[in-house]
C-alpha cells in the first residue's frame, strides 16, 4: 500500500486533523516508547544462546506493550489507556471515555498485512464513540516500526488506514528534536528523551544487572571417624 495520489481519493490528512486527541505530542510519547522497547530488546538479545530476529520481535512487542501498560497505570499520562492488554493489545489516545484506540506493530508502514487491519470488536466500538459510525467504518489507526539493519528503529509511521486500499493518514513521528543553538556553534541533534525507564540497555552496561560474585565457602573438616580396636 502506498501513501500515494492514486490510493486517496483525497491528500492524506494530520493526525489531529481527525481526531484533537491524536496531538503531537501524545503521539511523539508513544512512538518513543515504541522505538526504546525495540531498543531494549536488541540490547537483551543472546544470539549465542539462539535469539533471532523472530525472538528479538517477541520481546519487542512485549516491550512495547509493558511501557504503555506501566505509563497509563502511572497517571502521569491522563489521557493514556490500555483497551485490550491480551497479544491483541489496544491502547486509547484521548479522555473523557472519547478517545482513539491505536494498535502497533513492526513492518513497513506502506505494506500493512491482513493481520494488521484485522480490527478487534473493542476496538471499533471505542472508535465508533469517538468518531461516530459513519466515520469509523473500516478505519484503523496503527504506529508502523520500521527496522533497518540489525533490526534497529529507522522511523515510527503513525497511519489511519481505511480499508486495503485507502490511507487517510501517513505521518512520520519525529523521534529527534534539535537541541538550542549557541551561538557560534554548530546546531546538533538529539534523540527526544526517554519515557522515564532506562530499560535494560543502561543497567547491563553498568554491570547492574549483574550480581556480585558470593565468597566461596570454606571447606569444614569432618570430625574424625572413631576407630574400631580389638578387643
Amino acid at each position: 500500500m502506498e501513501p500515494a495520489a492514486s490510493a486517496l481519493s483525497s491528500p492524506p490528512r494530520l493526525p489531529w486533523d481527525l481526531h484533537p486527541a491524536l496531538t503531537e505530542d501524545r503521539l511523539r510519547v508513544c512512538a518513543r516508547m515504541l522505538a526504546n522497547a525495540r531498543r531494549d530488546a536488541l540490547a537483551m538479545a543472546s544470539y549465542e544462546l539462539g535469539d533471532d530476529p523472530w525472538s528479538i520481535g517477541c520481546r519487542a512487542f512485549a516491550f512495547g506493550r509493558h511501557r504503555l501498560q506501566r505509563a497509563a497505570a502511572s497517571g502521569e499520562y491522563p489521557w493514556l489507556e490500555v483497551l485490550d492488554d491480551s497479544a491483541h493489545f489496544v491502547f486509547v489516545i484521548g479522555t473523557d471515555g472519547n478517545g482513539v484506540p491505536v494498535r502497533f506493530y513492526r513492518g513497513a508502514a506502506e505494506e500493512p498485512t491482513e493481520r494488521t487491519l484485522r480490527r478487534q470488536e473493542v476496538e471499533m466500538q471505542q472508535l465508533s464513540l469517538a468518531l461516530g459510525e459513519v466515520a469509523a467504518e473500516s478505519l484503523a489507526f496503527r504506529f508502523a516500526v520500521e527496522t533497518g539493519e540489525g533490526g534497529r528503529v529507522e522511523r515510527v509511521v503513525f497511519l489511519a488506514l481505511r480499508g486495503e486500499d485507502r490511507v487517510e493518514c501517513f505521518w512520520p513521528v519525529p523521534l529527534e528534536m534539535p537541541a538550542a543553538a549557541a551561538t557560534g556553534s554548530a546546531v546538533q541533534l538529539r534523540l527526544i528523551a526517554d519515557d522515564g525507564y532506562a530499560g535494560p540497555a543502561t543497567t547491563i552496561a553498568r554491570g547492574a544487572l549483574l550480581p556480585a560474585a558470593l565468597p566461596r565457602r570454606r571447606a569444614v573438616a569432618a570430625p574424625p571417624r572413631p576407630q574400631a580396636t580389638l578387643l
